[in-house]
């Protein structure tokens, strides 16, 4: 079966007066039809710029650099900018992480949407109201008919949300790419955000790629995982795998900093030392390797590869066989702190 995205060795350079810098390194995954991708890691990993250079949308000067993006089997990422246009909204959809800035405060609500539907499908006016009625309807918007007429403002932040959703799906597209949807949500709205995505996915068929910080988000929505760091793939699987089973130390750090209801509230939780590292001072060999408690001889001056492991693969020197391994001691460690992690992942995921 053809995905609906593949992306092979992307590359995302932005030119500085002092030297290039690579939001992106060779990044590759696929999205399969009715799939949701969650793409994971700390601010600064390069979830939403891989999202933008995806849909075209990269501010000057940053650019694709290498690589290939396709969609549905054909090669969209060096297409020009008229023809990107006509793939936005009407084969890839985007809800953006702030719902206010999303929607335009001067314009009624049924007047973007029917725009929106008009711009990229062969309706009358009539079909296109009567399609953005159904649209709000279908994102769980009482009263739809009357809210078509009402102005951003009028709306609460969960509904302001469910409106961007529903532009996003007004033409029908292949791929919805969301930008942490649920940020700026309270718990209760992030739940029903949540089900409405995974609602509309299996009854669509539609592929989602699903950025977000929020592990909960993530074991809750996504069928796969995708965690960055540093603009590089760290590990990728399914997500009960990636999250009871995490392989790459980086992934061993998210999961062990999120709290759990259970257990001793004396507990100090886990922590990963240090910070993103700047695009202008990304480490030599590995880009976790500064932050990384199992880091030996290799790290620094070698950049792994990624390695099957059974249950994902991961881009780290303690899962190579072949190899120089890393001292015993190390990978002992590694393994002690893979069993903690999983038990804690357990216990979140219950």
């Amino acid at each position: 079966m053809t995905p609906t995205l593949s992306v092979r060795n992307l590359r995302v350079e932005i030119p500085t007066r002092h030297g290039v810098l690579v939001a992106i390194d060779d990044l590759s995954f696929d999205i399969a039809p009715g799939e949701v991708l969650g793409m994971v890691g700390e601010s600064g990993a390069g979830k939403s710029i891989t999202g933008q250079a995806i849909i075209g949308l990269l501010d000057p000067p940053a650019r694709v650099a290498g690589g290939e993006i396709r969609l549905g089997g054909e090669r969209i990422d060096n297409l020009p900018r008229s023809a990107m246009r006509h793939i936005r909204g009407k084969r890839v959809g985007m809800i953006f992480q702030d719902p206010l800035t999303s929607l335009n405060p001067l314009y009624r609500i049924g007047e973007q949407l029917i725009e929106t539907i008009l711009t990229h499908q062969r309706l009358s006016p009539k079909a296109a109201a009567e399609k953005a009625e159904r649209l709000l309807v279908e994102v769980g918007i009482p009263a739809a008919r009357t809210r078509l007429s009402s102005y951003p403002h009028q709306f609460s932040g969960g509904m302001r949300q469910r409106v961007v959703i529903a532009l996003a799906l007004a033409a029908d597209p292949e791929l919805v790419i969301a930008d942490e949807p649920t940020t700026a949500l309270d718990v209760s709205v992030q739940a029903q955000i949540i089900a409405l995505l995974k609602r509309l996915c299996k009854e669509r068929g539609t592929s989602v790629m699903l950025i977000t910080h929020d592990m909960g988000v993530i074991a809750e929505t996504a069928d796969r995982v995708c965690v960055l760091y540093a603009g590089r793939l760290a590990e990728i699987g399914g997500v009960r795998n990636v999250i009871r089973q995490p392989q790459h130390p980086y992934t061993h750090g998210l999961m062990a900093a999120i709290p759990t209801i259970v257990g001793n509230p004396d507990d100090r939780l886990e922590q990963i030392p240090g910070a993103m590292p700047r695009l202008a001072a990304v480490p030599a060999g590995c880009a976790f390797n500064p932050r990384c408690s199992f880091r030996f001889d290799r790290c620094p001056t070698e950049r792994p590869g990624m390695y099957d492991t059974g249950t994902s693969r991961a881009s780290c020197f303690l899962l190579d066989s072949s190899g120089p391994g890393a001292p015993a001691a190390t990978v002992e460690a590694a393994l002690a702190a893979g069993i903690k992690a999983r038990e804690h992942a357990a216990e979140v995921t219950r």
